[in-house]
């Protein structure tokens, strides 16, 4: 955060902000993606939690992640405040101080890790607890601000919740949720790039290399399309391993397949209006992608409802 942006925003003496604004530090939004994907992990795990411990667990996991989305807003205040799209978050726009935000944030993360501590293993919460540093400090503080692969690399915070769902129910994590990192993993270039098609004017103004910006339009494109390419196989994993059933097969290669071509129309699609549907279009399916592969998994193994498949790998 810029020296300039913080005495700025300090000089203030209280805050405006109201109950929804400190909610929305937490990016309910990938709190609610976070959600789905670490009960996916606990869903698809050898063996059963009590119900009880298990939404325990999952609410300091979804508060876990809502304090790395505040620590990230808190540091990032000075180039939000530059940006269109981030411009009305509660810090730049005054509504939220930067060291309310700051003990927010604090407060929160050592909270979701002790309880994720009690109520279940010290695995499980040290795992939230890297996560948390992950996402607020490498990703945020170094990642972010140096390096067009901060979205590759830090995609690693957001594909972490499946493990520490695994290890909330065996107290170790295996292959399952291993497979469920990968795809968020190789997920996120071809989501947030197609954002970043869009927005490249933002980034620039803020001094963040994102990937158009740093290696150009169609060198993106041209990896959006590698990567969905490497995705939408590795999305098929689950149903060739066991833990996934004749649905999730369907579901994944369907989907892929979309993924796939919405890639290829960005790729294609390089100037004017259709360049920008391309990547609205791929950006927005790449969000029901995600939540349709694993909600299918929570629901073939966490209600009894799988046609399983002969198991081919694992």
């Amino acid at each position: 955060m810029s020296a300039a942006f913080e005495t700025r925003t300090e000089s203030l003496t209280a805050s405006t902000g109201e109950a929804r604004d400190f909610f929305a530090l937490l990016k309910p939004r990938v709190m609610s993606l976070v959600i789905v994907t670490a009960l996916t992990g606990m869903a698809t795990a050898p063996g059963s939690v009590h119900p009880v411990l298990g939404l325990a667990a999952l609410l300091a996991i979804a508060v876990g992640a809502g304090a790395s989305g505040c620590l990230n807003m808190w540091y990032d205040a000075d180039i939000d405040a530059l940006m269109s799209r981030t411009a009305k978050r509660p810090i730049p726009s005054g509504r939220v101080l930067p060291s309310e935000a700051l003990a927010f944030g604090l407060t929160l993360s050592v909270g979701s890790v002790l309880v994720l501590g009690l109520v279940t293993n010290a695995l499980a919460a040290a795992m939230l607890a890297f996560t948390i540093f992950f996402y607020a400090v490498v990703y945020s503080m170094w990642l972010k601000r140096w390096t067009p692969q901060n979205i590759v690399i830090g995609g690693a915070a957001g594909a972490f919740p499946p493990m520490i769902g695994e290890a909330v129910v065996t107290g170790n994590f295996g292959w399952h949720s291993l497979v469920l990192f990968a795809i968020i993993f190789l997920w996120t270039p071809p989501h947030f790039w197609a954002l970043a098609l869009v927005k490249s004017g933002d980034y620039a103004r803020a001094g963040i290399p994102m990937m158009p910006n740093v290696a150009g339009p169609a060198a993106t494109r041209r990896q959006i399309v590698l990567y969905s390419l490497i995705m939408a196989p590795v999305a098929v994993l689950p149903a060739l391993m066991g833990f996934g059933g004749l649905l999730y097969l369907a579901v994944s290669v369907s989907t892929g397949l979309v993924m796939i071509a919405l890639s290829i129309q960005v790729w294609l699609r390089s100037e004017g209006p259709a360049a920008t549907k391309a990547c609205w279009s791929l950006f927005g399916f790449s969000i029901l992608y995600l939540f349709l592969l694993f909600a299918v998994l929570i629901v073939e193994n966490g209600f009894g409802l799988m046609w399983a498949l002969p198991k081919v790998l694992g």
